[in-house]
């Protein structure tokens, strides 16, 4: 097997193991698109080898460049000679420098994959403000700002949701709704619907009962 065939393989491997690498992190933006929130954890399992499936890309890649330039060989040029013909696009230091990009874009996408969820800005009438509680769930499956995204976003379509955030390191959704419109079976629910699990739940003291009713929105309440 030649330099110029090696290499092509080898791209297509950096390429599989790039995206098995984030594809935790793709999966959920996939199901948002798809409307098949159930599948958004389905590779959460794959977040414990994310580091050694990053490392083979990135070793995949760089023994991929490294036979695609160093020096041929006298029988290698010969061979060339022979065939005088030109190599196939997939073979080219161009279509491998496609696959580079496209891989380290892969790698990184855990960093940028929530610009894909859209902005939620709605405002809830609270009539009081007795209504208004906040809950702190513990979701297992979260594995970064992707999974956040989607367990925000999923809860923000419920009525009377006044605030919703989550965290993936810590395992947490901290979720302010008004009492009236939801409770908190319907926000487990809807949470357990994106394919991760609520594992349990701590509701805060509401340090606004006895005020006027207002108008509460992402912002918070006025």
């Amino acid at each position: 097997m030649n330099n110029v065939t090696r290499s092509g393989k080898l791209a297509g491997v950096s390429v599989l193991t790039a995206i098995a690498a984030s594809l935790c992190c793709i999966t959920p933006v996939l199901a948002l698109i798809s409307g098949a929130g159930g599948i958004a954890s389905s590779f959460s399992w794959l977040e414990p080898a994310r580091p050694y499936l990053l490392g083979i890309t990135v070793l995949v890649l760089g023994f991929a460049w490294y036979q695609k330039l160093k020096p041929r060989t006298a029988e290698e040029m010969q061979c060339a000679c022979e065939e005088d013909e030109k190599p196939p696009f997939m073979q080219t230091k161009i279509f491998l420098g496609i696959v580079t990009v496209f891989a380290f874009l892969m790698m990184a996408f855990p960093y940028y994959g929530h610009i894909f969820y859209p902005k939620v800005d709605k405002e809830v009438v609270v009539v009081s403000s007795d209504n208004i509680q906040e809950v702190k769930f513990n979701v297992s499956g979260m594995t970064c700002a992707s999974c956040e995204e989607h367990v925000k976003q999923t809860v923000n379509e419920l009525p009377g949701i006044v605030s919703v955030s989550a965290d993936n390191e810590k395992g947490t959704a901290n979720v302010k709704f008004d009492i009236s419109k939801t409770d908190k079976a319907t926000i487990i629910k809807a949470i357990d619907g994106t394919g991760y699990k609520v594992s349990g739940e701590e509701t805060k003291v509401n340090p606004s009962h006895g005020k006027a009713g207002h108008v509460c929105g992402p912002n918070g309440c006025k």
